[in-house]
């Protein structure tokens, strides 16, 4: 799995104990990828001008059934182009019942080459309305 994965900088990038830069390898490094594309708008990376993810497209959307559903093909069109390590089996978008700024993007994923079904739960922090007027 790390050939195939590979082994690089964390993100964000860190020190291991001896105070070198620390490296990130496996599912590690698979997943801080992930996050990457996610956190990521497209336009702010100059030389890769198209990567990224649309998610601040919607801090200001709520948590409508309809929002939610493009919040997901969002995601899993995002990871599909720039994700090629994983294969996306399921994106759920769904708020939290206690905190209504927050919803949960849970993806299911299996890195290629495996038979071994992961996941990873995104927060994504919304402005609910009536705030920031």
């Amino acid at each position: 799995m790390t050939d195939f994965i590979g082994r690089g900088w964390p993100y964000p990038l860190d020190v291991n104990a001896s105070g070198a830069i620390a490296m990130a390898s496996g599912h590690r490094k698979l997943e801080q990828a992930m996050r990457l594309v996610l956190s990521t708008y497209p336009g702010e990376r100059p030389y890769r001008p198209e990567f990224g993810c649309r998610l601040k497209d919607y801090v200001f959307d709520g948590s409508s059934v309809d929002v939610l559903a493009r919040m997901s093909e969002e995601v899993r069109s995002s990871l599909l182009r720039w994700e090629p390590r994983a294969t996306v089996n399921s994106v759920d978008v769904y708020p939290d019942p206690l905190n209504q700024a927050l919803t949960y993007i849970d993806i299911t994923y299996t890195p290629k080459g495996e038979n071994d079904p992961r996941n990873l739960v995104y927060p994504f922090y919304s402005i609910p309305e009536g705030e920031g007027d």
